[in-house]
């Protein structure tokens, strides 16, 4: 059953919220929603003068109508365009946010728990972290997603459990009529457990327009271990917005890796994290190759709540065509946080005279006794490095690949998993050959 009707996004999400009937979920799920539901119609969708989506205009996003809560049909869907060469992991396959249990490959993995969203509200770990730490985000995405998912899943990996595989969550978008989709994870890693996610975005073919808005909210616990992957690889009538917050307990380590490819024209990644506890490291790393017309925004924040952390940051733009390429990374360190360590660094490199970047790292440091840096560099593409390839007998496609891997070289090196760092580096080769 989907819901369509000729309003703008804001009234049919507002009509369709109002319109549902009393519900038999939980009080605490219920309340949940509720607030954010308040949140949102009280706020709107953010426009440009919000000093946050300065350059990320989504009015032509959302003043159309789209088919809200679209069933899935399965039958026929190609999923490979997801699957990574010689990657050996656990697979699950969510279909516009939709777990779809008949196709997914996860094996029962001793302590590990994978369940649709709808299903885990019973769960005393999902009670105890569901809408506790996204929700504080001044991101109203986020409130909207709140009051209004539909599907997504909640992974639980119990405490002392190593996952001895990568997990892979292939995200596909798929519909015949334009659509808009809201899907919400919560990832809870217990004390001294580990887990690998690789998550995949793809586009089935034949897919009408189509809008996401996603969440996931992660909880890494004492002296746990997350390496987290973005791939995104969505088709042209994809557009998402995404916001991940994470929170971490003493001793842990949380890795993310966000990679953008040409396709989808508008992308959104907000990713928070918060170190709220002594001993804990993080960082961050991002490969963005942009072409046509695509914008892709990264808004980053790391805030150093208590002493004794470290937190690594670095991402990299490559742009081409007319795309634009917006990142916004900022580093608080709070007054209790001595003896931080903290490094933010943004380079950029402009392929085509028509592409834009907006490069906006921030420091703010309320303690004395740190080292922090940050900054950023733009360029254009170096043709007397070009230049001298070609003298030299390499031919200018070729060449330019070279440079790009140069460029990119230092991000991808630090990926954890070999074989997703290998296929990072085809699809950067790949997107550059077709541009």
């Amino acid at each position: 059953m989907s819901t369509l009707v000729s309003e703008s996004l804001l009234q049919q999400v507002l009509g369709a919220y109002r319109e549902q009937g009393v519900s038999d979920e939980p009080s605490f799920f219920v309340q949940a929603r509720q607030l954010a539901f308040e949140r949102f119609e009280a706020a709107g969708f953010p426009t440009v003068k919000n000093e946050e989506w300065k350059y990320t205009n989504i009015h032509s996003i959302i003043n159309k109508s789209y088919a809200l809560d679209v069933d899935v049909d399965i039958e026929g869907l190609d999923f490979s365009a997801g699957e990574i060469p010689k990657l050996d992991a656990y697979r699950i396959i969510l279909v516009n946010g939709q777990y779809v249990l008949a196709v997914s490959e996860l094996e029962s993995v001793k302590g590990l728990s994978v369940v649709p969203m709808d299903e885990a509200v019973s769960d005393p770990a999902f009670e105890a972290h569901f809408a506790k730490y996204a929700d504080k985000s001044d991101n109203i995405m986020v409130a909207l997603n709140t009051a209004a998912f539909t599907n997504g899943v909640f992974i639980h990996v119990k405490k002392g459990a190593v996952i001895d595989k990568p997990i892979q969550i292939i995200h596909v978008a798929t519909g015949k009529e334009d659509f808009f989709a809201q899907t919400r994870n919560l990832i809870v890693v217990e004390p001294n457990a580990e887990l690998e996610l690789i998550e995949s975005f793809i586009t089935a073919e034949g897919t009408a327009n189509n809008v996401h808005n996603k969440v996931s909210e992660i909880i890494v616990k004492e002296n746990a271990k997350m390496q987290h992957y973005y791939l995104q690889l969505a088709g042209s009538v994809s557009r998402y917005f995404n916001h991940t917050e994470v929170h971490q307990e003493k001793y842990s380590l949380y890795n993310n890796y966000n990679c953008n490819f040409p396709g989808a024209p508008f992308i959104r990644n907000n990713i928070n994290v918060r170190l709220d506890a002594e001993n804990v490291e993080s960082h961050l790393y991002g490969i963005n190759l942009t072409a046509g017309d695509q914008l892709v925004d990264n808004h980053t924040v790391v805030d150093h709540l208590k002493p004794h952390c470290e937190s690594y940051e670095w991402y990299k733009n490559i742009t081409q065509d007319k795309s634009v390429a917006v990142f916004n990374g900022k580093i608080f360190v709070r007054e209790d946080a001595q003896k931080t360590n903290a490094f933010q660094q943004n380079n950029n490199m402009l392929m085509s005279d028509n592409s834009t970047v907006y490069t906006k790292p921030q420091l703010e440091i309320f303690a004395d006794d740190v080292k922090c840096s940050h900054g950023c560099t733009i360029g254009q593409f170096d043709n007397e490095a070009l230049f001298y390839l070609r003298a030299r007998g390499i031919g200018e496609e070729s060449a330019r690949i070279l440079l790009v891997h140069a460029f990119a070289f230092d991000v991808t090196t630090r990926f954890s998993n070999e074989v997703v760092r290998k296929y990072v580096e085809e699809l950067v080769e790949e997107s550059l050959r077709t541009s």
